[in-house]
């Protein structure tokens, strides 16, 4: 274990270190709502915080970026109260998943941009930024199905629905296809529901 680096938040004054992080981080991510992509500089000028010290959190505008994708992994979207029939269930997630990919979609653009880079990542492979989570929200919200239609394929359905309702539709649906947030929601939407229809008709 000798010779090992030791992360610079780790040691001495621990809790400061953890406010000067997270004051990065936040400024990181209001710039990313405003428009633009920062580099480590201008988060450090936006957080108050020297350009010094904020290199010895983020060597690198990439891992600055990293830090303001969001942390959010719950193992649901849905609230304890909702419906269990397929099709309403899947209405209540889908709008739950939109507002999701809009509250955070300057950061989903930033760590999509990022997780195409393909100089990115270590061995030059590609970084592990999209993790997936969204494949076991939509699994818990067709779980009904699970009683009723026990011959669909949960994850397969689940797969299909993630690749046609995620960020990166959202980003066609707004930027190419010139929809509001508002019609891209209900056409995601939509999509969901299609493709749950087909799945339990075959």
């Amino acid at each position: 274990m000798m010779g090992m680096a030791v992360p610079y938040e780790t040691t001495g004054r621990t809790q400061q270190k953890s406010r000067t992080r997270q004051a990065l981080v936040d400024a990181t991510r209001e710039m990313l709502a405003d428009g633009s992509t920062p580099q480590v500089e201008d988060a450090a000028e936006r957080a108050g915080v020297s350009r010094t010290t904020a290199y010895r959190y983020f060597p690198n505008q990439r891992s600055l970026l990293m830090a303001a994708h969001p942390q959010i992994s719950p193992d649901t979207l849905l609230g304890p109260d909702a419906p269990q029939e397929p099709r309403a269930r899947l209405d209540a997630f889908m709008a739950a998943f939109s507002r999701y990919n809009m509250d955070w979609e300057p950061q989903l653009r930033t760590s999509l941009r990022l997780s195409l880079d393909e100089k990115g990542g270590s061995g030059g492979g590609r970084p592990a930024l999209r993790q997936g989570r969204a494949i076991g929200w939509i699994e818990d919200a067709l779980a009904p199905l699970r009683d009723t239609h026990p011959d669909v394929d949960l994850h397969a359905l689940a797969v299909a629905i993630r690749s046609a309702t995620g960020i990166e539709t959202l980003i066609w649906l707004l930027d190419i296809a010139g929809q509001t947030h508002a019609e891209a929601a209900e056409t995601v939407r939509r999509t969901a529901q299609a493709l749950l229809a087909a799945a339990l008709t075959t």
